[in-house]
């Protein structure tokens, strides 16, 4: 996939892993263009039927776009940009978060 800003030769790049692995990927990006551009089919699965989920409306709307990013589960990528060091992973299936 190419990116708009992909030629500029001022484009800040920076590291995140995406399950395992290191992506250089342009400051100002949120997570999920991120992901998408780097080749992932998919960010989630559903907790009903396991299938394989992508973000949809890429304005934080659908949910769709839920990830564990730096270990925090159901956020929306969509809607994050990416920060240097950020680890990012699949959400797969339904996350509950702790309470206080």
């Amino acid at each position: 996939m190419k990116r708009l800003h992909e030629n500029s030769p001022d484009a800040e790049l920076m590291t995140i892993t995406f399950e395992g692995e290191q992506l250089q990927v342009p400051a100002g990006e949120t997570v999920l263009a991120s992901v998408m551009a780097a080749g992932a089919r998919y960010n989630r699965t559903s907790p009903i039927s396991g299938s394989e989920r992508s973000g949809y409306c890429q304005m934080g709307v659908c949910f769709e776009c839920l990830m564990e990013i730096d270990g925090i589960p159901n956020q929306q990528a969509c809607a994050i940009q990416v920060r240097d060091g950020m680890v990012v992973n699949r959400q797969n299936g339904k996350k509950v978060l702790a309470n206080g």
